[in-house]
């Protein structure tokens, strides 16, 4: 026993330590519907000026063994209203590899608060991919850039 467990029990405390170990399985999956936050453009200036964004939604497949499948890649505006939906059939996306899909700087149709909808599926649990979306936008001599990563709201 040593000195801090020794002072602790003549305190009269009790002090348990809980050991936990991800499962082998953390960070897998056979499928999710994914929320990604994105903008068309950001208000800047005293006068609240929209800056036009170029939106990359990039979908990664972060297995090194397995494909998986995009079975929904949806382009919403700040209204949750559907804009476009990029996919018309289902799309493999082989292990290691990399989907693309662009929103152009010129489209302000989202606002603000556009977000996409990513359906993703797989024979087998299989590692999580990374999603998500760069904005960058330049005008004359400012520019800036910057990324959100996609959230699970199902399996």
């Amino acid at each position: 026993m040593n000195s801090t467990t020794s002072i602790l029990r003549a305190l009269g405390l009790t002090v348990a330590l809980v050991l936990s170990a991800a499962p082998a399985w953390a960070g897998m999956s056979k499928g999710q519907l994914l929320y990604v936050p994105c903008s068309s453009h950001v208000y800047h200036g005293v006068k609240t000026r929209p800056f036009e964004l170029t939106v990359t939604l990039t979908v990664r497949n972060t297995d090194p063994w397995r494909p998986m499948t995009l079975s929904a890649v949806d382009y919403h505006g700040s209204d949750g209203r559907l804009i476009r939906r990029y996919l018309e059939t289902v799309v493999m996306v082989p292990p290691l590899s990399t989907r693309e899909f662009t929103v152009e700087q010129n489209d302000t149709s989202g606002g603000a608060g556009a977000l996409f909808l990513v359906r993703w599926k797989a024979a087998a649990a299989m590692n999580e991919p990374i999603v998500e979306a760069v904005m960058i936008g330049t005008t004359n001599s400012q520019g800036i850039s910057f990324t959100s990563r996609g959230v699970a709201l199902q399996e």
